[in-house]
């Protein structure tokens, strides 16, 4: 005989605590992995090993690749994960509005901040980009945001220019603000954190001049 109704529910309602107890543990060493490859990247170690990963976050070799199909996923999560955790530096206040001092310092402040936050897993994204499409279309879509913010933060400044004027000085300032620009002054040639804002801003000052 079938059980009634009411056991039914009984026995359905006791196994959900069950299964939420399964869920949470799976989202908790779900987050454990993509922690232990954001540590990875920090110290540079942009080639993944699986089984590094594995030890690293206390979670078992066949649950990592239980919960991600293959390291390239693992990856991409991982640089979501971290670019998501600190997107809110990228936001610029007052977008485009002020005097030109207050908005090369705010810009600069942003980019340097991002850089610090971000820069082992930007980098480990360039680097494994050159053979993960999903990651190269990625970093263009988050390069192109970062052009438009440029144009809007010096557009009073472009637009009194004649368009092919306009053109160079907003190249030059999209390059001078890059990513790769600020890695090259704080990782390769050792600036601190204000120093690379005073070359920016020295710099970006001169261009809008």
């Amino acid at each position: 005989m079938p059980p009634s109704p009411a056991r039914a529910a009984t026995a359905a309602a006791a196994e959900e605590p069950a299964i939420d107890g399964r869920r949470a543990r799976r989202d908790r060493n779900r987050d454990a992995v993509l922690d232990a490859v954001i540590e990875l990247f920090t110290e540079g170690h942009v080639g993944l090993v699986a089984a590094d990963v594995a030890e690293r976050s206390g979670v078992s070799l066949r649950s990592v690749y239980r919960y991600f199909d293959d390291l390239d996923e693992l990856a991409r999560a991982a640089i979501a994960r971290q670019t998501e955790r600190f997107a809110p530096l990228a936001e610029i206040p007052d977008l485009g509005e002020g005097p030109l001092d207050d908005r090369i310092e705010r810009i600069v402040t942003s980019r340097v901040d991002i850089h610090d936050a971000v820069g082992p897993t930007r980098r480990a994204a360039i680097q494994r980009s050159a053979t993960n499409p999903i990651l190269a279309e990625q970093l263009e879509r988050t390069r192109r945001l970062l052009a438009e913010q440029v144009a809007a933060q010096f557009a009073p400044e472009l637009e009194a220019r004649d368009r092919p004027a306009r053109a160079r000085l907003g190249a030059a300032l999209e390059l001078l603000l890059t990513f790769e620009s600020v890695d090259q002054l704080r990782r390769v040639q050792g600036l601190g954190a204000a120093d690379t804002r005073r070359v920016l801003a020295e710099s970006l000052t001169r261009l809008l001049a």
